[in-house]
């Protein structure tokens, strides 16, 4: 699964990978947590024959696909998450799958192994830094006093060989030849991109043991990310913070 990740690019760099005409700027986020707003990109509406510019857009969403025909969202599970071998059939997400299909810009993910006693938390991150985009899924939910809320979820798949002994899943990853592929719902139904949705290749990730500082949820700062062999004393072991932060507003700020 993903149940936290990080997006430390700048905006302008988020701007050049995922081909997008503007982005509001935002500052460094280090530990985004369910139910905080997370940046898709989506497709935009199809520009002039002949336009160089970009047909994707930045939209921001809370991170916690709500589907349009829930009746009561607090009866559902956080639905952070959704499996790629089964979404295109699930009720939950198919419509999604169909019609909304999108990408996350992402700079790592953090995940917990259970090391003895303690679960060890691990940043893992493109080989050497830099950007990737997780495959996502889209949904605007309308509640009953007539607001919209624009809701979102990250699709995962098995592990690649070298990290499965970490935790058994991971977020989907679109290489960036795939992006339009993906993106384009009009021309490609879930079968169409089906091939997309694979682990990705060997030693693409690596994986950084870190501090039990990014186990709570309002610890927000770089520290988080620094080696757990650099601690100048362990710190007592904490279970991961996964308390909903709802009430946060759609802003990166």
């Amino acid at each position: 699964m993903c149940g936290r990740f990080t997006l430390m690019a700048t905006w302008e760099e988020v701007v050049a990978y995922m081909s997008l005409l503007e982005v509001e700027p935002f500052p460094p986020r280090y530990n985004i947590a369910p139910t905080q707003p997370i940046l898709l990109v989506m497709a935009d509406e199809p520009r002039e024959p002949g336009s160089n510019l970009p047909d994707r857009k930045a939209v921001l969403v809370r991170w916690g696909l709500i589907p349009a025909w829930a009746k009561d969202p607090k009866s559902l599970p956080l639905l952070i998450n959704a499996r790629s071998e089964t979404a295109a059939e699930r009720n939950t997400f198919k419509a999604a799958m169909r019609h909304r299909r999108a990408l996350v810009p992402a700079s790592g993910f953090f995940e917990w192994k259970k090391v003895g006693n303690r679960k060890q938390p691990f940043f893992l991150r493109p080989k050497g830094g830099g950007l990737v985009a997780f495959a996502g899924l889209m949904e605007t939910y309308l509640d009953p006093n007539g607001s919209e809320i624009d809701t979102g979820a990250i699709l995962t798949t098995n592990a690649s060989p070298d990290i499965a002994d970490i935790h058994d899943r991971m977020p989907v990853v679109v290489k960036p030849e795939d992006f339009s592929r993906w993106l384009d719902c009009r021309s490609n139904e879930p079968k169409d991109v089906a091939d997309i949705l694979q682990p990705p290749e060997q030693g693409m990730f690596e994986a950084i043991a870190i501090s039990d500082l990014v186990n709570k949820v309002a610890n927000t700062g770089p520290e988080i990310l620094r080696p757990a062999a650099l601690q100048d004393s362990p710190a007592k072991p904490t279970k991961p913070d996964t308390k909903p932060t709802e009430g946060a507003q759609l802003s990166l700020l």
